[in-house]
């Protein structure tokens, strides 16, 4: 087992919060396997990248020779969890909960080592509670305390109602590090007050507590909102391969690189010497683009599947037969505003018309997607701009 430093920057990679950190040095310096913890609550089916962020760490303490505790919260899951929620979510129903729970236990694979990794469900020690149990875990805190987390202080505050079975959602994930002896529990950024209460239940139940460690929320497609299925903005790590390297594809450069921070196996340095010949223009942003498309779809299919994919992509994105109505422009050296370049290739009226395409999600350049109306085009790095099906323009730097 590596050293506690060298492992604290695997660890620390990514993370937003480790809370605290020196708590965490002396757990490694003790040189003995940790119990790692993450919990999931099946309220959907299927998994996507935002979910894998939390995965990607679990596999890294794997990798590190730590204990990876992958919890399905089947119990927690019919309660719902109200982090960063305005009003009381739908309860699910134990069928609902213990159907998407298998599926979740067939995904994380892609990921985890199976031989590694201990897979529990709350519902073991949670079901075994009477209700004096029950009324003894509620006693350990207070509702003082409990309205001082941030979306129930809100929903009070203008008189929104709480359901009391929502105070026991944050007790019982805590008391879930109890039931788990936990040394570290993952989590996103929206869930530290949950995160936290682990810490409180140990202590109170005569435990060592667990140190905390967040994650950012991952942002989908569109790069402002979290990746979710409801927003339509995510990447299901079941899709097909050809649907998950066109979406990763279709993310910005800017973007690209938190990917790979969050969910690429390359190490940090490999990252900083890639990026390096990005920004330099040794390498185009659409080859490391490829590159990680290429990485993730093997991951949850395999490299000759991946191979075939970005092959797919190629071919139909960037070596196609070009439509009769192509234009070719020759620019000036300096970049030029994506809206201008649209009016005077002809495929916009105005430019105002131009930003409502964008806005539309109508106009991509080199086959990835453009949501910034302020977008520059840049002659030296790329090639080619579409707006919508049959507006296709190679576009070319003056010499």
């Amino acid at each position: 087992m590596a050293g506690a430093q060298a492992q604290l920057e695997v660890i620390k990679r990514g993370a937003v919060e480790v809370l605290p950190e020196e708590e965490l040095v002396a757990k490694l310096k003790k040189r003995r396997p940790l119990r790692i913890k993450a919990g999931f609550d099946p309220t959907a089916p299927d998994l996507h990248l935002g979910h894998t962020v939390l995965i990607q760490k679990m596999k890294q303490f794997q990798d590190l020779g730590h204990e990876v505790i992958f919890l399905i919260g089947d119990f927690t899951g019919m309660i719902g969890d109200p982090s960063g929620k305005s009003e009381t979510r739908k309860q699910l129903s134990r069928e609902e909960v213990a159907k998407n729970a298998e599926t979740y236990k067939e995904q994380i694979f892609k990921i985890l080592d199976p031989r590694k990794t201990i897979i529990e469900f709350n519902h073991n020690w949670m079901e075994k509670m009477d209700a004096g149990s029950i009324i003894e875990l509620a006693a350990k805190y207070t509702v003082a305390r409990m309205l001082e987390r941030e979306d129930f202080k809100q929903r009070y505050q203008k008189q929104q109602s709480i359901s009391i079975h929502e105070f026991l959602y944050p007790l019982i994930q805590g008391y879930d590090s109890v039931a788990l002896k936990a040394d570290v529990e993952l989590g996103g950024t929206d869930q530290r007050f949950n995160l936290l209460m682990g810490r409180e239940m140990q202590r109170e139940y005569g435990q060592e507590a667990q140190v905390v460690l967040t994650m950012p929320l991952l942002e989908g497609l569109d790069g402002t909102q979290k990746m979710s299925k409801s927003l339509g903005n995510y990447i299901g790590i079941n899709e097909p391969a050809e649907e998950i390297f066109g979406k990763i594809m279709s993310i910005s450069d800017s973007l690209m690189w938190r990917y790979y921070e969050l969910l690429s196996d390359k190490r940090l340095d490999e990252l900083s010497a890639l990026r390096a010949q990005v920004d330099s223009g040794q390498l185009h942003p659409m080859e490391a683009k490829k590159s990680l498309g290429t990485e993730l779809v093997a991951r949850f299919h395999d490299a000759e599947t991946a191979a075939r994919a970005r092959s797919y992509f190629e071919t139909r994105f960037q070596n196609r037969a070009t439509p009769r109505d192509i234009r070719q422009q020759f620019l000036a050296p300096e970049p030029i505003w994506i809206c201008r370049l649209m009016v005077d290739l002809k495929f916009a009226k105005t430019t105002s018309e131009a930003r409502r395409l964008v806005a539309q999600n109508a106009v991509k350049v080199d086959a990835q997607l453009v949501n910034d109306g302020n977008f520059q085009f840049d002659g030296a790095r790329h090639k080619v701009i579409e707006v919508g099906k049959n507006r296709i323009a190679q576009v070319k730097k003056s010499a």
